[in-house]
């Protein structure tokens, strides 16, 4: 399995796909890769797709050698980029995911595409706050597996929930086995609620799609807009239902939205 080491820490990562304009996925607080699988089969028939475990997650190393920062979390993306020999790649991010993308536009924006931004935010207000904190307390005082139990209220409409309880059971399974190191998760956690990018933001000049779902329980879609707005060449599209993990629960939807997205900027 092909890893990078980028500022001491071993990043694990893949390229699914050999035709067509490269994507990097990027995803939200739990950092590894297999959050995009519903994504994969369909954006692989058209593009190479380069998926990566964040630093701490997934088969990357789990522990961090200094201060993890958005910052440095954007530099492993583009340490991604640099192993495959990439110039050049769409990014795809999930809410902090999203978030590393803006940054790493920030940093060298000659290196994307294009952002597709997923259910992320500009700066977090009390309702986002009151959630992870709420969070970060089953976490503490519960551990990992309640942690990961209560993880789909946050992520998934209810009925949805109800319908496919038995695979929310086995990737919890999963998850659990898998879990970041707790400490490691709630700097995370404080690291983006301390993040305010509403005057950097406006810097970007990027083809840029913004989206969200109307009931995101977690990241409320008025947060999402707000950020939108914020970038100039930046279209919005927000779903009528499929909260914040709409990715997974609206993935005919979302792949669609995505490939029209890639196809428009590579013509």
């Amino acid at each position: 399995m092909p890893f990078v080491t980028s500022q001491g820490v071993q990043i694990h990562y893949e390229m699914i796909g050999s035709i067509g304009s490269p994507i990097i996925l990027s995803a939200g607080m739990g950092g590894a890769a297999h959050f995009w699988n519903p994504q994969v089969l369909s954006l692989s028939k058209r593009h190479r797709v380069i998926l990566y475990d964040q630093a701490g997650s997934g088969q990357s190393s789990r522990e961090i050698i200094g201060q993890q920062s958005i910052k440095r979390m954007a530099e492993d993306a583009l340490a991604v980029l640099d192993a495959l020999m990439i110039s050049e790649a769409h990014f795809v991010g999930h809410a902090i995911g999203a978030i590393v993308g803006i940054e790493l536009a920030q940093i060298d924006s000659s290196r994307l595409r294009s952002l597709l931004v997923i259910n992320a935010w500009a700066k977090a207000d009390a309702y986002l706050t009151r959630c992870f904190e709420v969070r970060k307390k089953i976490l503490q005082s519960s551990g990992p597996k309640a942690y990961v139990e209560a993880q789909p209220l946050f992520l998934y409409p209810p009925k949805w929930i109800s319908e496919h309880d038995a695979l929310l059971k086995e990737e919890g399974k999963i998850m659990a086995a898998n879990f970041p190191f707790a400490d490691l998760l709630l700097k995370k956690i404080n690291l983006f609620l301390e993040y305010d990018g509403r005057t950097s933001i406006p810097d970007i000049n990027l083809p840029t799609l913004v989206t969200t779902a109307v009931d995101d329980f977690l990241v409320p879609s008025y947060l999402t807009k707000e950020l939108q707005v914020l970038i100039k060449k930046s279209q919005f599209v927000e779903l009528d239902w499929g909260g914040h993990a709409f990715t997974s629960v609206r993935v005919d939807v979302f792949n669609q939205l995505a490939l029209e997205f890639f196809n428009k900027v590579d013509a």
